[in-house]
């Protein structure tokens, strides 16, 4: 079995074991872990199964295949399922229906999951895909534990707090996981050989103990042990220190409630407590006089908060800008779908999705106009007939609406040999709401804090005030005493041309040519 997280590596075919994501229809994808057992597993002789609303899909016929395949539904003997069946009886049934029930009952020492695994057959109608697992589709299929994450948020988040291979991300409020798995696959720099190699890597950290172990569950079974670090911790009080080592991250992305509580922790320098105290928040608990920061010392921190309501965004403001942070800015990600479909237009048309009963063009229009004329001066020819019977003529005209054909022109995808996927005109149309969760984003800058030593020789490298020629090296009386002489100058040399004698019509020598 791959030590690589199907994540990150999912390889080029579905194997046992292996996690998938099964797609159903575009917002319905559910999660699987593939079986291989080959005996009667909860009832089915055919081996563990998915049940659908398309059907129903044997495990076995999942396995092997590459990833993105269309898997046809099976025909499953359901009615045998949930039958008990006495061990040691190897009787052969069959049920009312015809069915062949379970192959054989088990014989002692038999378990779920041993034997032979009952031959499928295809089903007439209902197929699903096997995808891979990725971020993205993993968001909307994984059990909700919290409000998530979605992709149009965690893609731009990644971006904006410079996530990239090699770092070192800090997130505050673990959740569901879909911004940890994105995370983790934007981090990724290889699994580290030991505890001293240094990789990119996510430390999350959730305070819930329940969602802790959830998380830590999924991690393991996802395969990102290494990538991924999960700490039950209350970062308010405790601040982001593991195993009293600093993360060193220059990555943050904090989703809690309450976001400035946790911004004390993540300084450089310990504040003091009057700082705090003038942003209403309590003093650090941690007494210790070495005090050390989860921060990298050594390069500029992005930082992201993520929070539902402008109460929080206004009162993470302000904590930041009491503590030093720097290029505050709020952002609002909305997302709106844009759909792509055939629209089949025509009064002959069924009324199914996707198809518009209106005429196709004026002529059809016409021709529709002519019949329901011709029908009305027949019925009231020589006057209307007591003993018509309306629902004869109810009856005439729907089957001229099912069998019959106006005269207008034909749409060639509607023949009888166009493909149906192809027929009608293609369109797009943008969703009327959006439906994605909406949240405010606060972005900031924690600036790299420089020594003296590093400042003498930034200094030494780059002299500032020697520079000459350079915007900002003279003052602004001095810049306009070079104005003032470069435009004396400018007159002085026009005021000696105009002084200049003349030169002399007839001489050709004084003239100069165009090109000169």
């Amino acid at each position: 079995m791959s030590t690589v997280s199907p994540f990150l590596d999912p390889g080029p075919l579905t194997t046992p074991g292996a996690l998938a994501l099964v797609h159903l229809s575009r917002d319905n994808v559910v999660p699987v872990y593939l079986s291989s057992d080959s005996g009667t597993v909860d009832g089915y002789s055919e081996g563990a199964v998915i049940n659908t609303r398309f059907g129903s899909f044997p495990h076995s016929t999942l396995i092997g295949q590459p990833w993105g395949s269309q898997i046809r539904a099976s025909v499953v003997d359901t009615g045998s399922r949930g039958r008990k069946r006495k061990l040691g009886s190897v009787a052969d049934a069959t049920d009312v229906a015809g069915n062949d029930t379970e192959a054989a009952a088990l014989s002692p020492g038999q378990g779920q999951g041993q034997g032979q695994a009952k031959d499928v057959k295809t089903a007439a109608t209902g197929f699903i895909h096997v995808l891979p697992p990725t971020p993205e589709i993993w968001t909307s299929s994984l059990p909700h534990r919290t409000q998530v994450v979605y992709t149009p948020d965690y893609s731009y988040i990644l971006h904006r707090i410079r996530a990239r291979p090699g770092a070192q991300i800090i997130e505050a409020g673990s959740g569901s996981g879909s911004f940890t798995h994105a995370a983790a696959r934007a981090v990724y720099s290889g699994y580290p050989k030991d505890s001293e190699e240094k990789k990119g890597k996510v430390w999350s950290f959730e305070f819930n103990h329940d969602r802790f172990l959830k998380m830590r569950e999924e991690v393991e079974d996802h395969l990102l042990g290494g990538l991924v670090q999960v700490t039950n911790r209350d970062v308010y009080n405790d601040g982001f220190l593991v195993n009293d080592e600093s993360p060193e991250a220059e990555c943050i992305f904090l989703d809690v409630p309450a976001p400035w509580k946790a911004l004390p922790h993540l300084s450089r320098r310990k504040p003091t407590p009057a700082l705090l105290a003038s942003g209403g928040l309590e003093p650090l608990k941690e007494t210790s006089s070495d005090w050390k920061s989860p921060l990298s010392a050594d390069r500029p921190v992005h930082i992201c908060t993520f929070s539902p309501c402008i109460e929080q965004v206004t009162k993470t403001v302000e904590i930041m800008r009491r503590l030093g942070w720097m290029d505050i800015e709020m952002v609002e990600v909305a997302q709106r779908r844009i759909n792509v479909m055939r629209e089949k237009i025509g009064l002959n048309m069924p009324q199914e999705r996707g198809m518009n009963q209106s005429p196709r063009n004026v002529a059809e229009a016409i021709t529709r106009l002519k019949q329901i004329e011709g029908r009305f001066r027949e019925f009231n020819k020589g006057g209307a007939d007591a003993d018509v019977n309306m629902e004869d003529l109810d009856g005439e005209k729907a089957h001229e609406g099912q069998n019959g054909s106006l005269d207008g022109d034909a749409d060639p995808a509607d023949a009888p040999t166009a493909k149906p996927w192809a027929a009608g005109r293609l369109i797009h149309r943008t969703e009327s709401e959006i439906k994605t969760h909406t949240s405010y984003l606060v972005f900031a800058i924690l600036p790299q804090e420089w020594s003296e030593e590093q400042e003498a020789a930034a200094l030494e490298r780059w002299p500032c005030g020697k520079e000459t020629k350079v915007i900002g090296s003279l003052d602004k009386q001095t810049r306009k005493q070079e104005k003032r002489d470069m435009l004396q100058g400018i007159k002085q040399k026009k005021r000696s041309a105009a002084k200049a004698p003349n030169p002399e019509p007839g001489n050709p020598a004084t003239k100069k040519s165009k090109t000169e």
